[in-house]
């Protein structure tokens, strides 16, 4: 997933009313877009070095759109958007190896009433579910955990995962880790017990979980490498 301009440099000041972060940019303070409603636990300290993407768009009131942190020494990407982007190009190009060669990809698909999956894929005539969590946090040096913050949608979903397959369904969870230098990925059941007590009852019931890290620059974001689940 390429950016479509240069992104611009500067420094965190603040984040407020989850939406809006202020930034410094050669010494002029702008109002920019945060494209992340989640804690962003560990990310916002003051002088953080932040990459903003300019938006064109006469509509938008906010011209800049925060997309990378940079938080201990390692980029983060931050924009929630894109992970579907970010999965879908890697569907796409049979970077991710456990769903190769599909036959159709198809986004944003209603299971129910209630829940809709990010995508379903089809390959020799069987269906499969995925969904994607977008993964921003470390407090560890190489290890990527998830959620940052209690999730009562991420519970739902991996219920919802759970009664797809028992619908026949093969189901998938892929944590998107947009971070740099991650080599491990756990549940952080300290921030959110329920949540790691539905991924273990959607693992017995036969849910696959699978972590992928992403190579980030100013450039572009793409996965990059598979990695290990350690609180099996």
């Amino acid at each position: 997933m390429e950016f479509t301009k240069s992104l611009i440099k500067g420094k965190l000041i603040k984040r407020y009313k989850r939406f809006f972060v202020d930034v410094n940019i050669k010494k002029k303070i702008i109002t920019a877009h945060c494209p992340n409603t989640g804690s962003m636990k560990g990310l916002l300290d003051k002088d953080n070095e932040v990459y903003l993407l300019k938006n064109d768009n006469p509509k938008r009131k906010l011209k800049y759109g925060l997309e990378i942190i940079k938080a201990r020494k390692n980029l983060v990407g931050v924009n929630t958007h894109l992970a579907n982007k970010i999965i879908n190009h890697g569907l796409q190009n049979n970077l991710i190896k456990e769903l190769k060669n599909n036959d159709t990809i198809k986004s944003e698909v209603f299971f129910n009433k209630e829940t809709r999956f990010d995508f379903l894929i089809e390959k020799n005539n069987k269906k499969s579910f995925v969904e994607v969590k977008n993964v921003t946090l470390f407090r560890e040096e190489n290890t990527a955990e998830f959620p940052d913050a209690v999730t009562t949608r991420g519970s739902k979903h991996l219920l919802a995962l759970i009664d797809a397959t028992k619908k026949g369904y093969k189901s998938y969870l892929i944590f998107l880790v947009q971070i740099q230098n991650m080599e491990k990925f756990k549940i952080a059941k300290d921030i959110d017990n329920e949540y790691y007590q539905n991924y273990q009852s959607a693992k017995k019931a036969g849910v696959i979980f699978l972590a992928y890290r992403c190579k980030i620059n100013t450039k572009e974001i793409l996965i990059d490498k598979k990695l290990k689940i350690i609180n099996e």
